[in-house]
């Protein structure tokens, strides 16, 4: 096989990985006598990196790893973090030739390439475009110094987060709810505006599980936060009080947040979105129609459907039936001009419940 042809498996494997603060990276080792592959993807954090498991899946295979080229989506890192860097794992096993298609943007991180080759490792970047596509939002995030941020939203089929008399407890089912506290306990903090925490005062905790520690916290708006409200639970709980979400997003990156949910409510939503701020959206679609009520985005600025804004698909997750429900993702464009950075990020009418 020629390199496109590798990376593009190799990217195939980075999109089984799920998306968030770590990158979705895909690896391939493929024995130069044989022809003979292994390969290996990231599985989110705290897991082995896609080296680290095409190595292991080659040792199973009982691949002859100095014989081996490496071929990986990203540069491999050269840092500490939650599991040791990558270049210690190539130059332990002795693999002798490493291909990369993206250099890591990232300050901690980057530098693996360099590393590998003063180690005397035989070190190629080959651009590729797919491997680029894949992770666009998140190099948008890393570029920005601003955590990677998903957005969630809960709507009735007609677009709906509650009522036209303010009900929304609850639009999705059972199984919906359950996910989204899954989706909670992968991120490091959860938002809401204003109207969100004044009418629904949510807890924001993860329930799916107790094991690990429990997300941020944050109250984005100019109200004070009321002294009985349940997100300052038990003091992880912080109020920014702003309205404008570049500022949100990078103050939250100085607090060491990698991956930030915004959960409602639809003036927060829409402004993070305006913004160009969010990198999935996730939307759980219940069969209900409501006919009037709260719509699940607030775009102030979309007055022409020419000034819409246009998501795509997202290529790495299909959409799963959660009971009744539909979960869908979506990626805004890499390249979509900011409508406002000063859009009103508070006073949400209603949270996007699940």
């Amino acid at each position: 096989m020629d390199t496109q042809t590798v990376l593009d498996r190799a990217c195939e494997h980075a999109a089984l990985g799920p998306r968030g603060a770590n990158p979705l990276v895909g690896a391939v080792l493929v024995e130069h006598s044989t022809g003979r592959n292994a390969t290996g993807y990231h599985r989110g954090r705290g897991t082995a990196h896609a080296e680290v498991d095409a190595i292991r899946n080659a040792q199973a295979a009982n691949l002859e790893l100095a014989q081996c080229t490496l071929y990986v989506t990203l540069e491999p890192c050269a840092h500490h973090g939650v599991t040791p860097p990558c270049t210690q794992a190539i130059l332990q096993v002795g693999i002798r030739h490493v291909v990369y298609a993206v250099p890591d943007p990232t300050p901690t991180a980057s530098g693996g390439a360099h590393t590998l080759r003063t180690a005397g490792v035989d070190v190629t970047h080959v651009p590729h475009r797919p491997s680029q596509v894949l992770n666009d939002r998140w190099l948008v995030a890393q570029h920005g110094g601003r955590p990677f941020i998903t957005a969630k939203i809960a709507q009735s089929l007609d677009g709906y987060v509650a009522a036209a008399d303010g009900t929304s407890q609850w639009i999705t089912g059972d199984a919906a709810r359950a996910h989204a506290h899954t989706l909670r306990h992968t991120v490091d903090a959860i938002a809401v505006g204003t109207g969100t925490l004044l009418h629904d005062d949510p807890t924001l905790t993860a329930r799916a599980t107790s094991d690990g520690p429990q997300p941020l916290r944050v109250h984005i708006g100019l109200t004070p936060t009321p002294d009985t409200a349940k997100v300052r639970g038990d003091g992880n709980f912080l109020h920014l009080m702003t309205r404008n979400p570049t500022e949100v997003a990078h103050t939250l990156a100085t607090r060491g947040i990698r991956h930030l949910l915004i959960e409602g409510g639809p003036t927060l939503i829409g402004a993070f979105l305006q913004a160009n701020l969010v990198d999935v959206l996730q939307v759980y679609t219940a069969p209900l129609l409501l006919g009037a009520g709260t719509s699940s985005a607030n775009l102030p600025q979309v007055t022409t459907l020419a000034h819409g804004l246009r998501l795509t698909p997202d290529p790495t997750t299909q959409p799963q039936w959660l009971g009744t429900d539909l979960l869908t993702h979506y990626i805004p464009s890499a390249h979509v001009q900011s409508t406002s950075h000063n859009t009103t990020a508070a006073h949400a009418s209603g949270e996007s419940h699940v």
